[in-house]
């Protein structure tokens, strides 16, 4: 526990001590800055008769951040190790791959999660100032926080097998991005399947993210959707894993 720790801090100290990782956050703070404010002033001075939540979900700059960020925010984990050579240091160190895997995912995550903040502040505001804060329910927030982050751990994980696979930062970025924009777009695959798809078009709705973040974001917590996410994050860490314990056993060899 000590040794994850201890790696648990060093990758959030790379976060916090390179310009990479403030020039994501700033880039993350403007998107949703500008998302949420084209989304009030678009219903300004109506009743809402949705949650403010579901209304933001809707738009390009949710998925945007999720989609571009995450490769941002992975593509150093394990590519930047190899190319500085400190890789080899890591790996001969009395610390299991699980540790190495869980941390350098674990500190993603928790990066991440901090990158939505503003989406926080934002809601408070709107609570705070505006004639909708009287009937501001807080259920969706809390559910569309939790559909935030099980989706985040997903493309986390992702990004953590991507940079386990290569030495380049850049090919990571692709390859996570690649990853999740494909799974992302198998969304669509059940309107092009139609009604009459059968069982095809029941995997494809079970798939779809977008379906699952509409039920996060009205208030709707369906223990199908986490375990969903949840089965795909330990499976691609599994994956990270394998990939880490190959490397290592081809070098003590």
């Amino acid at each position: 526990m000590t040794a994850w720790w201890t790696l648990l801090r060093r990758e959030l100290g790379a976060y916090l001590l390179s310009l990479t990782g403030y020039v994501i956050l700033t880039a993350v703070a403007f998107l949703l800055g500008v998302g949420f404010t084209l989304v009030v002033l678009a219903y300004n001075g109506d009743s809402l008769t949705v949650p403010l939540t579901e209304l933001f979900y809707s738009t390009l700059f949710f998925w945007l951040i999720l989609l571009v960020a995450t490769p941002m925010i992975t593509m150093r984990l394990f590519a930047q190790e190899r190319a500085t050579g400190t890789y080899e240091t890591l790996m001969t160190c009395p610390v299991g791959e699980l540790s190495v895997v869980l941390a350098k995912f674990a500190a993603g995550l928790l990066f991440y999660t901090v990158m939505w903040i503003p989406l926080i502040v934002c809601l408070l505001i709107v609570h705070r100032y505006t004639a909708e804060g009287t009937a501001f329910d807080w259920w969706p927030v809390a559910s569309t926080s939790l559909g935030i982050l099980l989706m985040g751990a997903l493309y986390v994980a992702i990004g953590c097998l991507a940079s386990a696979l290569t030495r380049s930062q850049i090919v990571a970025a692709i390859l996570s991005f690649a990853i999740g924009l494909t799974l992302f777009l198998l969304s669509f695959a059940e309107y092009s399947l139609g009604p009459r798809g059968g069982w095809l078009a029941d995997a494809a709705r079970y798939v779809s993210m977008l379906d699952h973040m509409e039920d996060f974001v009205r208030g709707v917590v369906d223990t199908r959707r986490i375990t969903f996410y949840l089965s795909l994050t330990f499976l691609f860490l599994f994956l990270t894993v394998k990939v880490v314990e190959g490397r290592r056993w081809r070098r003590s060899t």
